[in-house]
């Protein structure tokens, strides 16, 4: 079993901003593979499904960002995993935006979901970076990040998280230079 996380903050409030576009990602991956009715769990949201031949439990922790990693390591503990079986997706301020790349461990970047997890259970877990852009100075960070996204940018976000959904495949079979370079050619066209 492998078990997604989608970092975000919970409420309608906070639907549309820069900062959930992982709990968007876990949405379209679980509505494009018929994932099983939301339940509430491991101080969060889960579905269950699979991805292929792979079991995989989406998770969105309801704890808000600053303590996600404590709905994530509840959720390894009960299923007796390791980080390895760990896929964070997550917005990355230094990235393009829509840009999604996929590497094991690394910095935290100041993201404090990320620094959260990595509190509770180490630096060693897959992360989806997806990209929200820079708004060009430090101190407009925290108004875009916490922004929603704006109405031009829709068509290029729904694009993205369709991407994404539609190669998941590769992701969950741990080919994860198939699933970048897959995802970047569907948004091209």
């Amino acid at each position: 079993m492998q078990i997604w996380t989608g970092l975000g903050n919970p409420g309608p409030r906070y639907a549309l901003h820069r900062h959930n576009v992982g709990f968007m990602a876990c949405d379209v991956i679980a509505e494009s593979y018929d994932f099983g009715p939301v339940q509430k769990k491991f101080q969060g949201w889960v579905q269950e499904g699979r991805i292929g031949r792979e079991k995989v439990l989406l998770l969105k922790p309801a704890t808000f960002m600053n303590e996600s990693g404590r709905a994530v390591a509840e959720a390894l503990r009960f299923y007796k995993l390791e980080p390895d079986a760990l896929t964070v997706f997550h917005d990355e301020l230094d990235l393009a935006p829509f840009k999604v790349k996929v590497r094991m461990g690394g910095g935290l970047a100041g993201h404090n979901g990320l620094r959260s997890i990595n509190q509770h259970l180490g630096p060693d877990f897959r992360r989806v970076r997806i990209g929200i852009g820079h708004p060009g100075h430090k101190d407009r960070v925290t108004g875009h990040v916490l922004g929603n996204f704006a109405k031009a940018e829709m068509d290029d976000l729904a694009g993205m998280l369709g991407a994404m959904a539609s190669e998941a495949q590769w992701l969950a079979e741990g080919d994860d230079a198939r699933f970048m370079n897959d995802v970047a050619l569907r948004m091209q066209d």
